[in-house]
């Protein structure tokens, strides 16, 4: 179908229309970043240990920063969780934990932004998405909020009130509608597990699974948000992801280098 073709179905049909998404189905899509690796750090795995667990990353960062661009999504940690259990006492909706849980996560991104700001690294706030490329283009990385913008508007979830999409949610949303090459969450675990294995020692480890075999097995406990894995069935460019141990030195590095070095969870073919 011709781009003509497109903007007349466009004009003349509801956006609903099954022709209409037909054709911008196949349309032509750019990948904006291509090169470009997102990082999620997890509030918990990494903030909240303090300096003994931070520093040591930024400085792994700083060396992948050499020969790769990189987009540093930050998660909430603890004090999310304190908040969204403080907020659902009180009878706070899910749009109002997503606004809370949203300011949690901007704090680490500005205390880890801050810690890069002398290498050139900036923070780049939620309303300023757009901008993400241009500062990778300039740097080569820049941090950013995890927690996907929804705000009010956030999903309300079948069973009750935490928001559904949280910060593994948002920083894979930021790959996909990037393009970006890879995306890697960067946990305190050496990746999935059978059970959590910081309260199971019969755990075991999962090194490579499917997103259908992993919604089949319906596992008790999972490293990565729930939804990130219907986001993934539906997704054009990042079909992929990792689960990185960043507690253990070089594997960051080793992962953004495209070495299996966690748990890949891949969507399957499309």
């Amino acid at each position: 179908m011709t781009t003509a073709a497109l903007g007349e179905l466009l004009l003349s049909r509801s956006l609903d229309d099954p022709e209409l998404l037909a054709a911008s189905e196949a349309a032509p899509q750019t990948r904006i970043l291509p090169d470009a690796h997102v990082l999620k750090i997890g509030g918990q795995s990494f903030i909240d240990r303090g300096r003994a667990a931070v520093h040591p990353l930024i400085t792994e960062l700083l060396a992948a920063r050499e020969q790769h661009q990189l987009l540093i999504g930050t998660g909430g940690g603890t004090r999310a969780r304190h908040a969204y259990a403080l907020a659902a006492e009180l009878g706070m909706p899910t749009g109002v934990l997503s606004d809370i849980g949203s300011a949690v996560a901007g704090q680490n991104a500005t205390m880890l932004g801050h810690l890069l700001a002398k290498y050139g690294i900036p923070v780049v706030a939620g309303g300023a998405m757009a901008s993400l490329p241009l500062k990778v283009a300039e740097v080569g990385a820049a941090v950013f909020a995890g927690m996907p913008p929804y705000d009010m508007w956030q999903r309300v979830p079948a069973e009750g009130v935490i928001p559904p999409y949280r910060t593994d949610a948002g920083c894979y949303l930021v790959a996909e509608t990037y393009g970006c090459k890879s995306m890697i969450f960067v946990k305190d675990e050496d990746g999935l597990y059978t059970a959590n294995p910081k309260t199971d020692p019969a755990a075991e480890f999962i090194p490579e699974i499917t997103v259908d075999e992993l919604i089949a097995r319906d596992l008790p406990d999972l490293v990565v948000e729930r939804p990130v894995l219907d986001l993934m069935r539906h997704a054009r460019f990042v079909r992929e992801i990792q689960i990185v141990n960043g507690l253990k030195p070089g594997l960051l590095t080793r992962a953004v280098n495209g070495e299996h070095v966690g748990t890949i969870i891949t969507a399957g073919a499309r």
